[in-house]
């Protein structure tokens, strides 16, 4: 079966070691590192092999294994847009500095590769950020000039840093998201097609975004199959009730008045066994891997839950047709 993982970016405030600890009581099979918090220092990770040693015993020692590194608030700073929300991604020192984040990004996504390496991993996923989603309500007008330069934009920033990617033999699996250049599925049709289908970029495939824009999500994985580098685990559930709507009426997550949440898995709507069918049928053999975020429930709880909760929900696929011994001799 697929390993289990937990990514570790909403469990970034507790120590390494301490969540290791926990994850391996729990039973998961590892962790995707995220790159902040104590929990990986991507300049430490390409420069310091000691480091990397250091956090490889701790893993170790927990009977745990990563797959994947997690630099999503780093990639962000490399094409966002910048607003005063990005000076919590970056190092305090920068904040307000606009140009500055944006080169400490591209510097530690440059360097994300080797650490990557330096982990035994081969997949980095994350953000790229977008200079055109503040523009995607189209009132002030906006031009397909003004898209098509967004997007051009983030190849050129980028395609530097995806080189030094190959140098490794690393991949980036970019998390289809609102607030990034590739956010639903034609988004991420003209994403690949800017970058001329490079194979260095895919997909980390997350369902909790595209449902609750309307989406089918399993057909991403359908139409995308040799894009999919890394698997996210997470629900999310759509409750309009007449008074909400699907743009979340700047409501916290987690208020019942909002008109979708994000869900322990299982408490949504995704339908994880389709997804689980056409990874089959894409012979996806990576990780699994739990994103958790309820804000209605213990993460303690709902983390345990989860586990037991993909565990259930994954399967083989058939290794002969079930109408086979239905023969005479």
């Amino acid at each position: 079966m697929r390993p289990v993982t937990l990514f570790t970016g909403q469990w970034a405030d507790l120590p390494f070691e301490t969540l290791c600890q926990m994850v391996s009581q729990w039973g998961y099979d590892g962790l995707e590192i995220a790159c902040w918090g104590d929990h990986m220092d991507i300049e430490k990770a390409a420069t310091d092999p000691a480091y990397c040693e250091e956090k490889k015993a701790i893993l170790k020692k927990n009977h745990l294994k990563t797959w994947a590194l997690g630099t999503h608030i780093i990639g962000q700073c490399v094409a966002d847009r910048y607003d005063p929300r990005l000076d919590g991604f970056a190092p305090s020192e920068l904040a307000g500095n606009s140009e500055a984040i944006r080169e400490w990004g591209i510097k530690m996504m440059t360097m994300a590769p080797q650490a990557a390496k330096n982990m035994d991993c081969d997949i980095i996923t994350g953000f790229t950020g977008s200079p055109v989603w503040a523009f995607w309500y189209s009132f002030p007008q906006t031009s397909q000039e003004m898209v098509d330069a967004g997007f051009k934009k983030v190849r050129e920033l980028w395609d530097p840093i995806f080189d030094e990617f190959d140098k490794y033999g690393v991949k980036f699996a970019l998390e289809v998201h609102p607030t990034e250049i590739a956010f639903d599925y034609y988004s991420t049709q003209k994403l690949l097609e800017t970058f001329e289908h490079r194979k260095t970029l895919g997909i980390n495939f997350d369902p909790s975004h595209l449902l609750w824009q309307g989406m089918t999500p399993h057909l991403m994985i359908r139409d995308f199959p040799d894009r999919i580098y890394h698997v996210h685990m997470k629900d999310a559930a759509v409750r309009l009730d007449g008074r909400s709507g699907i743009l979340g009426s700047h409501m916290e997550f987690g208020d019942n008045r909002r008109g979708w949440n994000f869900r322990s898995l299982g408490h949504g709507d995704v339908d994880f066994e389709e997804i689980i069918r056409e990874l089959n049928a894409i012979n996806y053999q990576g990780p699994l891997s739990v994103e958790w975020e309820d804000s209605g429930m213990d993460r303690v709880h709902g983390a345990m839950e989860s586990l037991e909760f993909v565990r259930q929900v994954d399967f083989k696929p058939s290794d002969i047709a079930f109408d086979d011994a239905i023969k005479s001799d």
